[in-house]
């Protein structure tokens, strides 16, 4: 029998206050450049994934692109992922929460560029607080 309460999570997870994503449902026979919802706010994020805030649902399992940014940053981070789940945030300004695990790292089709895991990692050693509750030990929502 598995344990209950077990955490998967396997990367840390960092707060970047006033970080925003954007983000694209992928389709066939879609625009390229139609974003479905700008500005959403981050919650957090690992090398594996993100958690925002959004107005829409987003299917289980469904594929996006996301448009991340970083104040203080001139380029968002533009990463591949998956809809890992969607809650309804009730009562609150944004109606839904959502978790995507980032596609994995590479040059393959798909695949997100490694040059975007250096700069995650880079955001990780600049914005994880030491001893608070996401030091190493309280890994994140999203496998890397």
């Amino acid at each position: 029998m598995g344990e209950k309460g077990l955490e998967r999570r396997i990367c840390q997870r960092f707060k970047i206050p006033g970080a925003t994503v954007s983000y694209r449902k992928e389709k066939l026979l879609s625009s390229k450049t139609k974003i479905d919802e700008e500005f959403c706010p981050v919650l957090d994020l690992s090398r594996g994934g993100v958690r925002f805030l959004t107005q829409k649902p987003l299917k289980f399992k469904s594929a996006v692109t996301l448009q991340l940014s970083i104040p203080g940053e001139r380029i968002p981070l533009n990463l591949k992922g998956r809809v890992r789940w969607s809650t309804f945030n009730a009562g609150k300004s944004y109606k839904y929460q959502a978790g995507v695990q980032f596609s994995p790292y590479g040059l393959e089709k798909n695949q997100n560029v490694p040059q975007v895991l250096t700069k995650i990692v880079a955001l990780e050693q600049k914005f994880i607080e030491p001893g608070g509750p996401e030091s190493p030990g309280k890994p994140s929502d999203f496998g890397a």
